[in-house]
């Protein structure tokens, strides 16, 4: 049993040491980009600061550590010391059930880990976003949110296990099929109901109607050969001064959204560059692709903890088995905890098809448009108003980015523009000949 504790505690502390690792190297790589590409950083980023930069980067690796690093030692004081035994014991004692015990004991877990992560979020929004001049909430609007946001994750959490103990308790022997099947219906369900129903809890969305940024935004549409009625402008600027875009949904129900600080940042045909990226996802199919990756990749995770849940040493080893059995949520809870570094090590593989998925909307923005100065102007811009760091080292870029680096952006988008000038120049002379 011994070993199986040694392995257990050296798969999480020795995971998050590695990603530990990660962070500083990167910090310490960004610092030396900095002096030598300060020629890139002058003539692409509208940085006065490049000190502003690298403190910035490093107070949020900092305090992402710190949190990641509390979080840890808390959990296993909780495995260690009997508390998740004590609570499943609690539990238990009601004689509720299958699927009622399950809810009780995951709602249990997202108050306990909600109110654990209270002081790091209060310090990362009034502290480091406020002294980098990020941070637009006030302390009423803080509070509101995690307010809002418990209860979103109660209602949320609670409906979800429900489905999935019932799932459990009627197909004991496939219960992992049934729970990739859910898995699947909600990611696709969560594609109408984030934005029609919980980002509105949240923010405010005004439909762009009329005016310049209604032509800019239906002229990209056109040429891109895409039908979107539904384009807002999110009122992001009232929390962050942090800027985005996104696309989401499907059918009737997809929706372009606008950070209103994106707006008022970029030009108009950089905001047309970003747009066309955006579309490019849909066009390309690139968001059905990625739900198909993530169902393969829920439904390897889940026969995993299938294999796990179904054996005796999980529960063995922190007490939970007694003799009215083994609870099958305390070992679905346990087996989490074995797969997340495992997915967190495997991060590469999906990564590699996100950053396959943004170069080819980088290029398709740069047909849409044709000319690629626009997109390097909006990324280059968003880097600036947005501080990032667009030299990560190459290994931390390997287990976090989803998105290539700018500068690989910049160099594959002004390589696309010429070759499509190019080939617009050889239609040209076979048609003029």
């Amino acid at each position: 049993m011994i070993e199986l504790h040694v392995a257990f505690v050296l798969l999480l502390v020795g995971t998050e040491a590695f990603f530990t690792w990660l962070a500083a190297l990167n910090v310490r790589y960004g610092a030396r980009a900095v002096e030598r590409e300060a020629s890139w950083f002058d003539e692409r980023l509208d940085v006065d600061d490049t000190d502003e930069l690298l403190g910035y980067q490093r107070a949020r690796a900092g305090a992402s550590q710190l949190e990641a690093w509390v979080g840890l030692g808390l959990l296993l004081l909780v495995l260690y010391t009997g508390l998740l035994a004590d609570a499943v014991a609690a539990v238990e004692s009601l004689g509720l059930g299958t699927v009622p015990s399950g809810v009780v004991f995951f709602l249990g877990v997202v108050v306990a880990v909600q109110l654990s992560s209270i002081p790091f979020d209060l310090f990362e929004t009034f502290v480091v976003e406020e002294i980098f001049g990020f941070n637009e909430q006030s302390p009423r609007l803080w509070l509101r949110d995690q307010v809002v946001g418990l209860a979103l994750s109660l209602v949320v959490t609670g409906l979800l296990v429900a489905a999935l103990m019932a799932v459990v308790e009627a197909f004991p022997g496939l219960w992992w099929v049934g729970a990739w099947a859910l898995f699947v219906a909600v990611s696709l369900a969560m594609m109408v109901v984030y934005p029609r129903v919980i980002a509105p809890l949240f923010n405010d969305f005004e439909p762009v109607e009329e005016g310049g940024l209604y032509e800019a935004v239906t002229d990209v549409f056109d040429r891109a050969g895409f039908e979107c009625s539904q384009i807002y402008v999110m009122d992001a600027s009232k929390r962050s001064g942090h800027s985005n875009a996104y696309f989401v949904g499907f059918g009737a129900t997809k929706r372009v959204v606008l950070f209103d600080t994106l707006v008022e940042q970029m030009e108009t045909d950089e905001l047309q560059g970003v747009l066309a990226h955006e579309l490019a996802h849909w066009k390309k199919a690139h968001i059905w692709k990625r739900i198909g990756s993530s169902a393969v990749q829920m439904g390897l995770l889940l026969f995993v903890a299938y294999q796990l849940v179904t054996g005796p040493w999980l529960y063995d080893m922190f007490g939970l088995a007694s003799g009215s059995g083994r609870p099958v949520y305390a070992g679905l809870f346990l087996a989490a905890l074995v797969l997340q570094p495992l997915a967190r090590l495997t991060s590469p593989l999906e990564n590699k098809l996100s950053l396959a998925h943004e170069r080819e909307a980088d290029a398709f923005a740069v047909d849409v448009l044709g000319d690629g100065e626009p997109m390097v102007d909006a990324l280059c811009r968003l880097a600036s108003e947005n501080l990032s760091n667009p030299f990560p080292h190459p290994l931390y870029e390997t287990f976090h980015y989803t998105h290539p680096p700018i500068p690989d952006r910049v160099r594959n988008i002004r390589q696309r523009a010429g070759a499509s000038t190019d080939d617009a120049d050889d239609s040209t002379a076979t048609n003029t000949g």
